[in-house]
């Protein structure tokens, strides 16, 4: 499926170590020496008696090593057929506890299936993608593609320190936003314990060949390899542009909705801050003051993904009623919802500040946003509404069903 050996990018004259799918050399999936190329052609990958791997020049000095830590009698490197480098002992079971070192806890721009996304507790190694600097130069790029563990799990897209996208949070099944595999032949995978939290991807034994990967201009693309055509199509490439995939499209508690014109729209009983003058991004805020006297409501707006998880509190044991009346007896706490929609919904989100980054999506989830009561003037506005409006329709039903008994009476029906 995979080889492994040194190449040259594109126009590039500088020589790399790294690992290409079989049938498409030049679809690179690991790089060795990214920041640090071959200048000229001449370069030897050997293993050191203590396990290491170097990449030697041709005056044998040292251009990249994998700085194992564990040391080994008889050390052996192997590259597996899931694309996976890896460094073991030649006398142990060839098992992923055997590995003192594996180039797939140092991904490039691609995440293949059976690689992990995001953290090892115990160590602090996290496991991210970095975009190439071009399509000639595969030094990290400005964009990166990592697991956000804060609160609950998320996949954030970077331009250095910037958040350009989000898909998330987990919510018990999968990622809110990620498109799904049109022909279920891959199962997305979130590992959360206390040695480890990832995500990953594995295949149901199937010839399918899946890639995701992140490119140099900032799109994550899911690619499909077609054995017919012998090239790879693009299932998905996101962000896509003028969409309400970027972070923020349109400000604070709104809701953005890629099927309706404008795209953005403040949430209900929410208006923009300041005079609006038809762009966006911009912030809106509540008609009227939150009460704070348990006489708030909440709204239910569904179908949305979940507002990012900025001002959250979590609590996992508690199911939507309880997470209602917990909001209300918080005077800050701006809206709820569940945190898990397996078993009918479980667990309990609050937010208690702005609610950012909110689009509808296909199979979103619900969320209850707060509302203030309706004011006394308001109430005994609404009351003589009802009441003019009972009086319109009853005194006619009235008057008509005395007028038929007056008519029977005369004819003696009555």
């Amino acid at each position: 499926m995979f080889e492994l050996g040194f190449f040259s990018p594109g126009k590039s004259k500088n020589r790399y170590l790294g690992i290409w799918y079989k049938k498409s050399a030049e679809t690179v999936v690991w790089v060795a020496n990214r920041n640090n190329p071959i200048i000229e052609p001449h370069g030897v990958l050997t293993i050191c008696n203590d396990g290491s791997l170097v990449i030697l020049n041709k005056t044998e000095g040292i251009i990249w090593s994998s700085n194992t830590s564990r040391r080994m009698e008889n050390p052996v490197a192997q590259l597996l057929d899931t694309g996976n480098l890896v460094v073991r002992n030649n006398f142990s079971m060839n098992t992923s506890e055997s590995y003192v070192w594996q180039s797939f806890d140092y991904p490039s721009d691609t995440l293949l299936p059976g690689m992990k996304l995001g953290w090892d507790l115990k160590t602090g190694l996290e496991r991210h993608l970095t975009s190439w600097r071009s399509a000639d130069d595969p030094s990290p790029g400005e964009y990166t593609f990592r697991l956000d563990i804060s609160i609950l799990p998320q996949l954030s897209l970077y331009r250095r320190s910037v958040k350009l996208s989000r898909r998330g949070p987990w919510n018990g099944v999968n990622f809110m936003s990620i498109p799904s595999d049109p022909n279920f032949s891959f199962d997305p995978i979130l590992e959360d314990n206390q040695d480890e939290i990832y995500y990953m991807y594995e295949s149901y034994n199937n010839p399918t060949v899946m890639l995701l990967k992140l490119n140099y201009s900032g799109k994550m693309q899911r690619l499909i390899w077609k054995e017919r055509s012998s090239e790879w199509k693009v299932e998905f490439s996101k962000p896509a542009e003028d969409s309400c995939e970027y972070y923020m499209k349109c400000g604070a508690n709104t809701v953005c909705s890629i099927n309706k014109t404008p795209i953005c729209k403040c949430l209900k009983g929410f208006k923009p801050k300041s005079q609006y003058n038809g762009t966006w991004p911009t912030t809106c805020v509540t008609n009227s003051a939150l009460d704070c006297k348990s006489e708030d409501r909440f709204v239910n707006l569904s179908g949305i993904e979940l507002p990012d998880l900025l001002k959250v509190s979590l609590n996992k044991s508690m199911n939507l009623k309880e997470c209602e009346a917990e909001c209300l007896r918080s005077c800050s706490c701006r809206a709820y919802a569940n945190s898990n929609v397996t078993g009918g919904g479980s667990g309990c989100l609050m937010w208690f500040g702005d609610l950012i980054d909110i689009k509808r999506i296909t199979d979103g989830m619900d969320i209850y946003i707060r509302m203030p009561a309706c004011k006394p003037g308001k109430k005994k506005l609404l009351l003589a509404v009802v009441i003019v409006v009972s009086l319109m329709v009853l005194l006619p039903a009235f008057y008509f069903l005395c007028y038929r008994r007056r008519k029977l009476k005369k004819k003696g029906n009555f």
